[in-house]
């Protein structure tokens, strides 16, 4: 079938490290073009992409099939709204927007025009957030009791992004980082009851979000989601209790630093991890006490693509749905809710 002519809609970071390296790679799709204002930074590794110095230009363009949002995220909402109204099918970065009632919005617009909206949520492609799924829904546990789930990082100094800094819509790291462990828990176990939040700036300086600390109550189990700028020394990424057992999963991925060291996707070894890196099972199964490490899974962020081409060219199921996007920002505006209250918010 014909490959899926892609424009991106920036080559920051996002795109050159998190899209056009699949695009290029993917025998099904052609990244046609990208938007960029001034530069040319686009030709350096794609000099047959067309560059467009207008959001406009580029949305005219008929040769366009499907449009990657990744701007900033105050923009996802105006940016997908006008890449719907222009007849395109969007990929858009997470967060998906800055309020539900924009989420929704998008949707129905997308379904009156009969055009696809997916939020890019890779991490759902880690290596050790794959590990973690296989391992609940392998039932090595148990009754799941608690899960606890970190995306830490040492970052004391403000980001020179000043778009990241500025307290507007959607910035902060709830959004930034949250709508990517958010995600993660919505996948393993649904949509909770109810949500407490604590939420905080520890930078000196600072004006927005880099500290969180979310509760999700579940009815026969709680998960807790945490990050913060000042861990200098990382806790596990993952730790899962059940009736049975538990597991401990270091947050080591290896994609976005290959990625960023110019690795093909695809290539030798592409989202293997070190076996030191292995996560740690103590359970029982069967009367019998099992104590042992398990490989993790291999990453791989192409399988995103693989299914957008799937639904796009095949009509199977969307990799991710608007509508789970949408969920994402139900739980991050009741997180805002629940800590302006200093109070349990349920759904």
């Amino acid at each position: 079938m014909k490959p899926i002519n892609t424009a991106l809609c920036s080559y920051g970071m996002s795109g050159h490290v998190f899209h056009a390296p699949f695009i290029s790679a993917n025998p099904n799709f052609n990244l046609y073009g990208v938007y960029e204002r001034t530069k040319n930074e686009t030709h350096k590794q794609h000099s047959k992409a067309k560059i467009f110095r207008t959001l406009e230009s580029m949305l005219i363009d008929d040769n366009i099939e499907l449009v990657v949002i990744n701007t900033p995220n105050v923009t996802h909402y105006d940016f997908t709204k006008k890449a719907i109204n222009a007849g395109k099918h969007v990929i858009v970065e997470k967060p998906f927007t800055a309020t539900v009632a924009q989420a929704e919005e998008l949707i129905e617009l997308a379904k009156e025009k009969n055009l696809l909206i997916s939020v890019y949520q890779n991490r759902r492609y880690d290596s050790d957030f794959k590990t973690v799924k296989k391992v609940l829904n392998d039932g090595l546990l148990g009754t799941i009791v608690e899960a606890e789930m970190h995306y830490d990082r040492y970052e004391p100094v403000l980001s020179y992004k000043t778009h990241k800094e500025t307290p507007t819509e959607a910035v902060g790291s709830l959004y930034d980082l949250g709508s990517h462990l958010i995600d993660q828990a919505l996948v393993l176990f649904g949509m909770p009851e109810a949500i407490f939040a604590d939420l905080n700036s520890f930078r000196p300086k600072s004006k927005v979000g880099d500290y969180f600390d979310l509760k999700l109550f579940y009815p026969s189990h709680r998960v807790i989601l945490k990050s913060s700028y000042y861990v200098r020394e990382a806790l596990p990424g993952y730790i899962i209790h059940g009736t049975n057992g538990s597991f401990i999963k270091p947050k080591t991925d290896v994609q976005e630093k290959d990625l960023q060291s110019g690795k093909i996707p695809g290539t030798c070894n592409w989202g293997t991890e070190s076996d030191k890196d292995n996560g740690w099972l103590h359970t029982e199964m069967d009367g019998e006490i099992i104590k042992k490490h398990i490989p993790t899974l291999k990453g791989d962020y192409m399988a995103y693509y693989d299914g957008i081409y799937e639904t796009l060219r095949n009509n199977k199921q969307v990799p991710v749905s608007a509508e789970e996007g949408l969920n994402v920002i139900k739980i991050i505006e009741l997180a805002l809710k629940s800590h302006k209250e200093r109070k349990v918010i349920y759904l």
